[in-house]
C-alpha cells in the first residue's frame, strides 16, 4: 500500500533539493572526498540533509537509504532511497546534467519514484501500477525496434573488471546503433528512456540510489529494467534498461 501523500511529498522534496542545487550551481564547491574517478561534495551531504528532514517530517516512522548514509527507523517496512545529486562530477565541473532522485519501496518493492532535473525544470514521477509522467504528461518508452535506429547509453565502472566489460560492450554496440551517449547520470538516462529520448542504458556497476526511482518510472512507461545485485544488501549491481523492443541484450556480445 502506498502511503497517502507519498508521491506529493517526494515531488515537493525533489524540487526543493533541486532548487537548492541550482542556487549553488555556480558557486565554488567544497570537495569532501576525491578519488581518481569520483568526487563527493559538501553539497551532496547538504542536499541529502534537506531531503531527509522533509521526508522524515512527513513520515517519521520511515527509513532512508541515501548515497550519503542511512537515517530513520531501520525496522520500517517503508524505505526511501535517495540520491541527493546524481551526476556529482558533472555538477562540480559546471556541466548542467545532474538531478535529484527519490524512490520509496515497501518490503523491497518500489512503489514511488521521482527524478527532478532543476536546470530544465523537468520532473518525472510514477506510482506502482500507474503510468509514468513528465511534468503532468503521460510518458511512454520509444517504439523503435531496430538497433540501427537506437540511441543507447553504454556506461562502464572503474573497478572489479567493470571498466573492461563496459568498454567491450561499448565497442561491440557502438557500430550497431545510431548513436551512443554517456551523460554521467544514471537517473537521467533512465528518465530519458521513459520519455523515448534514449532506447537503452547498460552499465555493469551502478548503485541502487542511482537507479531506484528510474527503474519504476521506466517500467511504468512500458520499458524493462533488469538489475542484478552483486553486493550484500543489494546496494550495487549491473543494469540493463531498455524500451523492451530493441534487441539490446542479444547485441551486447557478452
Amino acid at each position: 500500500m502506498i502511503p497517502q501523500q507519498a508521491l506529493t511529498v517526494a515531488i515537493d522534496t525533489a524540487k526543493a533539493a533541486g532548487a537548492f542545487l541550482k542556487q549553488h550551481f555556480h558557486d565554488d564547491k567544497h570537495v569532501d572526498e576525491a578519488s581518481q574517478h569520483d568526487i563527493k561534495l559538501e553539497l551532496d551531504k547538504m542536499s541529502q540533509a534537506l531531503i531527509t528532514e522533509r521526508l522524515l517530517a512527513a513520515f517519521p516512522d520511515h527509513a532512508i537509504l541515501g548515497e550519503e548514509g542511512k537515517e530513520g527507523d531501520p525496522s520500517s517496512d517503508y524505505e526511501w532511497i535517495v540520491d541527493p545529486i546524481d551526476g556529482t562530477v558533472n555538477y562540480y565541473y559546471g556541466i548542467p546534467l545532474y538531478c535529484v532522485s527519490i524512490a520509496l519501496r515497501c518490503r523491497g518493492e518500489l512503489i514511488v519514484g521521482v527524478i527532478y532535473d532543476p536546470n530544465l525544470d523537468e520532473c518525472w514521477y510514477a506510482e506502482k501500477g500507474g503510468p509514468a509522467y513528465l511534468n503532468g504528461k503521460v510518458q511512454h518508452v520509444s517504439r523503435r525496434t531496430q538497433m540501427s535506429e537506437a540511441i543507447v547509453f553504454i556506461g562502464h565502472g572503474k573497478t572489479d573488471g567493470s571498466k573492461e566489460k563496459g568498454l567491450r560492450r561499448f565497442a561491440h554496440v557502438s557500430g550497431q546503433v545510431r548513436k551512443v551517449r554517456i551523460i554521467g547520470t544514471a537517473a537521467l538516462a533512465l528518465a530519458y528512456i521513459a520519455s523515448a529520448r534514449f532506447d537503452a542504458y547498460v552499465e555493469s556497476m551502478v548503485s541502487i540510489w542511482d537507479l531506484a526511482a528510474g527503474k519504476l518510472i521506466v517500467e511504468c512507461a512500458g520499458g524493462r529494467v533488469d538489475f542484478e545485485p552483486f553486493t550484500e544488501g543489494g546496494e550495487q549491481g549491473s543494469i540493463i534498461a531498455w524500451n523492451n523492443a530493441i534487441p539490446i541484450v542479444e547485441s551486447l556480445g557478452d
